[in-house]
């Protein structure tokens, strides 16, 4: 049963400020914007040591697994990447104001398309307290205010970052309601948010599978989100072997939490007899677990069998499902029934075959020679990523300044009235 939604009034006491925060911000020049960002990023070093306590609290009280455990650690290598990522989107073009599009009618009417800020974000996740620095700096440089709702997790270390947040808005003279956080782990915040069309103008969701499905099925406010990161590495019969050894224990195992790692290996056929051990050997001394299916196993013996369950999970853990098959054509079938539409990625020196591959499937991204775990808003040279987006309407992949924008039409005329 759906927990009791916070009260109109109580919840309006974060969506009016931020509502009044997000119209100052809006039309402050990128030189204040960008003045925030720094100096939220010197706060985060100065306060690091009270952010590794905080962490270190919400760490002790967790019983979650591994790798649950790995996204909400904190050190001060990743706090350091916080602060630079703030600095790096602070380097990045304007967003606002952009002009998408400009003609003249014949009746010499001007108009344009002009790039504008989204207004008041909802940002709802678990267990990454560093995606709650990310969220904030890509919201204030693209002029949107930002409510941030933590997991209870992580609650202590959010509170953390987003006061260094403040402090930075404050030095820079923009109102601290920019980035508020809601002041509890009470979860019936997340159904106020889910219902607070008008106050809200996005949600975007980042954490499990209930999590983001909760979000897609309840939400009265527009949805930007992906429910699962069942990416797939396809190695074709024209890969350069020691390329697909070094991609595909990149993508499965540099980290395996995230929704850009690789959760099933599809492999050619024709290759597969003579290049299959060697990766399954890289993979175990890594600690990686293989499931395989019939064809695998036959090359393979002692591989774990995977089932059609298996094809379908997102494993987020040192564990990779394995299926032989006959082609690329093969390999796109597969993708089609068992993918998410998050990232997919074929190896092999074939550029035919590769154009064949990217354009066949309807992943969010794809990739050619390349690890999946590159799907990410600072690989792709985003500053960061506020979450990745599987749908096709308003962005897909990466979510970063740019779509954090909407547009509006500015005509300008000479004296016409129409006929």
């Amino acid at each position: 049963m759906m927990e009791a939604a916070t009260t109109v009034s109580d919840f309006k006491a974060l969506t009016g400020p931020a509502r009044a925060a997000a119209r100052l911000l809006a039309i402050a020049p990128e030189s204040q914007r960008n003045e925030a960002l720094r100096a939220a990023a010197a706060s985060l070093r100065e306060h690091a040591p009270d952010i590794l306590v905080a962490n270190a609290r919400d760490v002790a009280s967790s019983k979650a697994s591994a790798a649950f455990i790995d996204r909400l650690t904190l050190t001060p290598a990743r706090i350091e990447s916080m602060a630079k990522g703030l600095e790096s989107i602070a380097l990045l073009p304007d967003p606002v104001g952009r002009v998408l599009c400009d003609w003249t009618r014949p009746n010499g009417l001007n108009i344009r398309r002009v790039a504008t800020p989204l207004g008041v974000i909802g940002m709802i996740y678990e267990s990454r307290p560093n995606v709650g620095a990310d969220a904030a700096g890509l919201c204030i440089k693209s002029g949107n205010a930002v409510i941030l709702r933590g997991g209870s997790e992580s609650l202590h270390s959010a509170r953390c970052i987003q006061s260094c947040i403040q402090e930075g808005l404050e030095k820079a003279g923009l109102p601290r309601d920019c980035v508020q956080i809601v002041p509890d782990a009470d979860r019936a915040h997340v159904a106020a948010m889910l219902t607070a069309a008008g106050e809200i103008d996005m949600i975007i969701p980042r954490g499990g599978k209930s999590l983001v499905e909760r979000v897609q099925r309840e939400a009265r406010v527009p949805v930007l989100a992906h429910a699962d990161g069942l990416c797939h590495t396809y190695i074709h019969k024209d890969a350069d072997f020691a390329m697909a050894r070094e991609i595909l224990a990149n993508a499965k195992m540099r980290r395996t939490g995230i929704c850009g790692a690789t959760e099933t290996l599809l492999i050619d056929h024709a290759i597969a007899e003579a290049l299959l051990p060697a990766l399954v050997q890289d993979l175990h001394a890594l600690g990686c677990a293989i499931l395989g299916d019939e064809r695998a196993r036959h090359i393979v013996h002692d591989l774990e069998p995977a089932t059609s369950d298996d094809f379908a999970t997102e494993w987020l853990d040192a564990r990779l499902s394995v299926a032989v098959v006959e082609n690329v054509d093969s390999a796109l079938a597969h993708i089609a029934r068992y993918g998410s539409g998050h990232t997919e990625a074929i190896i092999t020196e074939n550029a035919e075959v590769a154009e064949r591959f990217l354009n066949g499937t309807d992943s969010a991204v794809v990739m050619w020679n390349a690890s999946t775990q590159f799907c990410d808003g600072g690989e792709f040279g985003f500053g960061a990523e506020i979450g990745i987006a599987t749908g096709k309407i308003h962005a897909r992949g990466p979510v970063g300044l740019e779509q954090l924008t909407t547009f509006r039409y500015e005509v300008r005329g000479t004296g016409q009235t129409r006929p």
